[in-house]
């Protein structure tokens, strides 16, 4: 039974048979161009030529984060929300924020940049030219709160949730806006197979913030995008790092059906017990430990864990998508990263075969 990318997530996401476990995984921008170079494909060729199923686009402020490349450490720009990012690490981060030196009060007068729409709805382009064979999603985040602290500063915005609520709450509700009106526009004007969701909001010991401040603050406006896919019969996927375990029954509440990453070394965050507790409503992408296994364990031992990853995490016939619980970090060996697919069903000499297949097609601009 040989299916195509796309049947196999939505087989996976229904709990019914597949030929094997779908894949999605993120590679450090290093690890990627280091694969790259094995493979002789370029970097952002990677994810397909190690067999990824999913392929989507960020048209929220994520787009900022990920979609514009650095070549070079301590490169910068300013994106249309005015938020300054720098090069760091391999990774953009947030250098300047255009809302840290105004008061609660004056938060009304910032502008959502509603003029660049169009321009950010325009990355699903090349996307959807794969939707017949790939499962295709719209990224819609930072969806609130991380949307929120990106544009304020986070000692800032941790504060206002304190002292200033009804201020931060109008504030929080704008971001939500605009992350409801991409996600409309999206749905509506492309064919795809899920909407994500993202909205960072917990840290390696626990959430940032306390629950009842967050589903005072932060639930309401997230259901409401939340519901932009659900009214259109698509399924939610929602990413959060870190230790979210006190509000995963309420993200199941408010309609979300995968969560993603699982950091597996943070408290309540362990895959197979998250499985147990919430898998009759919700399925999982993530839980591949960057942290250890994967940068420090043996080949074998990646493979063998991977494989028992996979073995609980299907026990009721599927619900999961293979993925690591972090970006593949560069000092991942590749014996190692290639040891991760093989649990998986893909093979070594499957990845190389399909980057001969891709190095044969005509390149395009976006390659």
């Amino acid at each position: 039974m040989a299916l195509n990318s796309k049947e196999r997530v939505r087989a996976a996401l229904l709990r019914q048979p597949v030929d094997r476990v779908p894949t999605f995984m993120w590679f450090h921008p290093a690890t990627a161009r280091r694969l790259a170079e094995v493979l002789e494909v370029t970097p952002a060729q990677v994810g397909e030529a190690m067999g990824n199923d999913i392929r989507q686009a960020w048209v929220n402020n994520n787009y900022a984060m990920e979609g514009i490349v650095h070549e070079c450490e301590g490169d910068s720009h300013v994106d249309c929300w005015g938020i300054g990012w720098v090069r760091r690490g391999g990774f953009n981060q947030v250098m300047s924020f255009p809302l840290a030196e105004v008061s609660a009060e004056e938060l009304t007068g910032y502008r959502f940049p509603t003029d660049h729409h169009e321009a950010l709805l325009q990355e699903m382009v090349p996307v959807m030219a794969a939707r017949e064979e790939y499962f295709i999603g719209v990224d819609v985040s930072p969806c609130v709160f991380e949307m929120y602290w990106r544009l304020r500063g986070m000692e800032a915005a941790m504060l206002d949730l304190v002292t200033a609520p009804e201020a931060a709450e109008q504030l929080l509700g704008r971001c939500a806006d605009f992350s409801v009106m991409l996600s409309v526009a999206a749905c509506e004007r492309f064919d795809v197979d899920w909407l994500w969701l993202g909205d960072d909001v917990a840290g390696q010991q626990s959430l940032i913030m306390s629950p009842e401040i967050w589903r005072a603050l932060i639930k309401p406006h997230l259901k409401r995008v939340a519901d932009v896919g659900k009214r259109r019969g698509l399924p939610v996927a929602y990413h959060c790092c870190g230790a979210l375990h006190d509000i995963i029954g309420d993200l199941i509440e408010i309609g979300v059906d995968v969560l993603n990453p699982i950091q597996c070394n943070c408290p309540g965050m362990d895959p197979v017990a998250l499985k147990q507790e919430f898998g009759r409503e919700l399925a999982f992408m993530g839980g591949v430990d960057t942290q250890g296994l994967l940068p420090n364990g043996t080949a074998d031992e990646v493979r063998r864990v991977t494989e028992r990853l996979i073995d609980r995490m299907t026990a009721d016939g599927g619900g999961y998508i293979l993925a690591a619980s972090h970006t593949v970090p560069p000092e991942t060996p590749d014996e190692n990263i290639f040891a991760m697919y093989q649990a998986a069903g893909v093979s070594r000499e499957a990845i190389f075969d399909r980057a001969a297949a891709i190095r044969a097609e005509p390149r395009t601009a976006h390659d």
